[in-house]
Formats: structure tokens, C-alpha cells, sequence
């Protein structure tokens, strides 16, 4: 089985997203889906199993369960969903040179995936996902000059990829 670049991966329905969450939290945490919803607070992990299968998690029970797994999977689905683009806050620090160097992979994967579309090659949801990434971390990016003259402390260095 092959690497996954947690970075890119996009989500493209909640029940994806939800078990994005679950295969990002056995990859990095080795947590398994009865300790996840153990983490969560929840008497049985059957009920977690029903809400990934429906896709219907308790509006209330997303933040803990996307805590739980260390990964913002299904509420940048919501957003993506209702049209909005989701990034980290960045905290104004110089980036790196792989920083960089990873904007203009994004970028030129974007432009790719639109190539390959428009020629027939890549499916519209997988050529969405591609553009999303490339746009949040553009995003990313441009806010992190903003905030460039008055840079933040890095307090709190989580693995989230999103």
C-alpha cells in the first residue's frame, strides 16, 4: 500500500470525509475506531460506526471526533461544500524553501488537473479537489504575508494536515 500525502487529500463527501478522518487517525495515531470513540466520550464505538456509514454525525460530536482522529477532514468538507475555501491561520513566520516549493507543486498539479479535464482524462470531482488544495494553499500563503509585520508565537505545533 502506498504512501497517502495527507496534505492533499481532499474530501468529496462527508461519509469520505469522515473516513479520512479514521484512516488519517490509524495512520499517525494507530488509533483504531473503538478508541476514537472512546476519546469521544461515547459509551459504544457501534454508534460511530452507524454515523460514518450514514454520514450523519451529531453536528455537536464533529469537533470531538475530528480532535479525536487529529484531522479537520469533515469540517472542511461542510465548507468546501457550501462554497467556502478553509485554510490554517498561519502565524506570519517566514516560510521555508520547501514551503515554496510545495505551493508551486500545488500550482502545477492545479494546472495539470485542468488539462487533463478539459481533455477528457480526469474525473470533475477529482479535478475539483486538485484546484481546492492549490487555492488553500495559496491562500495560506497570502494571508501569511499579511501577516508578515507582526508575526504570531507557534504555541501549539499539531500534526493536523489541513
Amino acid at each position: 500500500m502506498s504512501r497517502v500525502n495527507w496534505n492533499k487529500v481532499q474530501p468529496t463527501s462527508i461519509t469520505h470525509a469522515m473516513e479520512l478522518c479514521v484512516l488519517y487517525a490509524r495512520d499517525k495515531r494507530n488509533l483504531s475506531v473503538e478508541r476514537i470513540a472512546e476519546l469521544m466520550g461515547q459509551a459504544s464505538h457501534h454508534s460511530l460506526y452507524k454515523w460514518m456509514a450514514e454520514g450523519r454525525m451529531p453536528a455537536v460530536l464533529i469537533r470531538p471526533f475530528e480532535h479525536a482522529c487529529g484531522a479537520s477532514y469533515v469540517s472542511r468538507y461542510i465548507a468546501h461544500s457550501a462554497q467556502y475555501l478553509t485554510l490554517r491561520i498561519p502565524s506570519g513566520t517566514k516560510a521555508e524553501a520547501r514551503d515554496i516549493n510545495a505551493l508551486q507543486a500545488s500550482l502545477t498539479s492545479a494546472v495539470t488537473a485542468l488539462i487533463e479535464f478539459h481533455d477528457a482524462r480526469m474525473t470533475q470531482d477529482d479535478c475539483i479537489a486538485v484546484l481546492t488544495g492549490a487555492l488553500e494553499n495559496l491562500a495560506w500563503h497570502r494571508a501569511n504575508v499579511e501577516k508578515a509585520d507582526c508575526p504570531e508565537l507557534s504555541l501549539f505545533n499539531e500534526e493536523d494536515p489541513q
